[in-house]
């Protein structure tokens, strides 16, 4: 099988994660890493600094693309009413929850932008005494192919 080269440069196919506590060190991390990458992933603990905005504002000025990792989870009408007002931000990509079909597809449907919805299947750390815990007597990449097809 013959590979042919990605249509991308190297710094437009890197997401560096912005797993930092804040605004300042998120920015800190962009202006030293320059030209170089182009795409950022930011999660959680920015969200939960008040200041994931900010961040997401800053990149957007700084013309770089954005990869919200924040994995939605919800009924269906507030996951949609979520991603309904994230995609009048410039994000490139979102994370949704691959548990719950009529969540994806509120999800889906609700998003009227560019941004592209990722569906997480399984999180990276499970393993099958994890999904057994949750009643899924199953292998972790079973599951995963099972919801991908879902999805």
């Amino acid at each position: 099988m013959s590979r042919a080269p990605l249509p991308l440069a190297a710094h437009e196919r890197l997401i560096f994660a912005l797993d930092v506590p804040g605004h300042d060190e998120a920015i800190a991390w962009v202006d030293r890493l320059g030209e170089s990458v182009s795409f950022y992933k930011i999660g959680m603990e920015l969200l939960a600094s008040g200041e994931y905005f900010q961040v997401l504002d800053a990149l957007a000025r700084r013309d770089k693309r954005v990869f919200v990792d924040l994995k939605f989870f919800d009924i269906p009408a507030t996951v949609a009413g979520t991603i309904r007002r994230l995609a009048q931000w410039p994000v490139s990509y979102c994370t949704v929850h691959g548990w719950h079909a009529g969540m994806l597809q509120a999800a889906a449907e609700a998003n009227h932008g560019d941004m592209r919805l990722l569906a997480v299947t399984v999180l990276t750390s499970m393993g099958r005494p994890d999904l057994a815990a949750m009643g899924i007597d199953r292998e972790p990449v079973e599951v995963v192919v099972e919801r991908a097809l879902a999805a």
